[in-house]
């Protein structure tokens, strides 16, 4: 019996637009990832196929994907245009840090993306090759960078709502690279945006589990402060439901003082408190704080700047 691609991924050598397929490279729950080869240009480019699993299939020995059920129409339907929503959401913006898109379009069925292929290594599986205990080095060379590009998706009223290890890229040197703006929403007003949004435990703060919640550049914050602890300690954090509850997490400041310096490490502190309204209010603001050794304000400097 031939093997079954995961989902009936499309074959290497299928040609799509002006891009040939070498191998599959990755998956989601709603998407499939390639790496392929610019016919015109030869360049190496990654392509992302929107195939939910829960919502369609492709059929064995075809390009086209069917739908598992008709009452998955509607499903599927809003689901695609989230997808170009994210096509459109990146090709707007222009940054060294976060991955560019080079096209987009429909065919078969459904939607791709065209993006960059970059060399390097995905954090995620960074931290867990290396168990952890990344030096002050590597998060300075990470971070700062990382909420430059933040700094950026904010000035665009938009929301990224999906920060963690794995939408990380590091290129070679450590420059890193954000990925994966499916789950990025427009900010209507301060604390407004869509419903429907994409949790991950350990790295989304509180009030992105509620529709109701007063999300804003502070969430994407806390998920920043989440991804630094990952890389000192290993793993993800408690989920901020969890914290929210009864909140066991030893602050960083205690759990991690015999390496790191005492201001870097109120800086995760400061990023990941549960209430929005203690945290950092811009990506800026903690940037700036990382880039000068400052540690968290003090009460009375925070309240003095409007900050708290």
């Amino acid at each position: 019996m031939a093997e079954i691609r995961p989902r009936n991924s499309l074959p290497p050598g299928t040609e799509i637009d002006c891009y040939q397929i070498e191998k599959l490279i990755g998956s989601g729950g709603f998407s499939l990832i390639y790496l392929a080869r610019d016919m015109d240009s030869g360049e190496k480019v990654v392509i992302k196929e929107f195939l939910p699993k829960k919502l369609a299939r492709r059929e064995q020995d075809s390009r086209s994907i069917c739908l598992l059920s008709d009452t998955k129409v509607d499903s599927f339907h809003q689901g695609r245009k989230l997808f170009y929503q994210e096509a459109r959401v990146l090709a707007t913006l222009k940054h060294t840090n976060i991955v560019r898109v080079r096209n987009f379009f429909l065919s078969n069925d459904t939607a791709y993306l065209i993006m960059d292929y970059e060399g390097g290594r995905n954090l995620g599986r960074y931290i867990k090759a290396r168990k952890g205990g990344l030096s002050t080095t590597f998060l300075m060379t990470v971070f700062p960078p990382l909420l430059d590009a933040l700094d950026l998706i904010h000035d665009h009223s938009l929301l990224h709502l999906d920060i963690k290890p794995s939408n990380i890229h590091l290129r070679p040197g450590g420059d890193p690279l954000i990925l994966d703006f499916g789950a990025a929403h427009h900010v209507r007003r301060k604390g407004q945006s869509k419903t429907g949004r994409v949790i991950t435990p350990g790295f989304s703060p509180l009030e992105q589990y509620y529709s109701a919640g007063n999300i804003g550049p502070w969430s994407d914050v806390y998920a920043v402060g989440a991804t630094m602890r990952a890389c000192i300690e290993g793993k993800p954090p408690p989920t901020s439901i969890e914290r929210h509850a009864k909140d066991k997490m030893k602050p960083a400041v205690q759990a991690f003082k015999r390496r790191y310096s005492k201001r870097l490490l109120e800086l995760v502190d400061w990023a990941m408190e549960i209430s929005e309204g203690n945290r950092p209010q811009t990506a800026a603001e903690l940037r700036h704080a990382m880039l000068e050794h400052a540690g968290r304000p003090s009460a009375d400097n925070a309240t003095a700047s409007g900050v708290g």
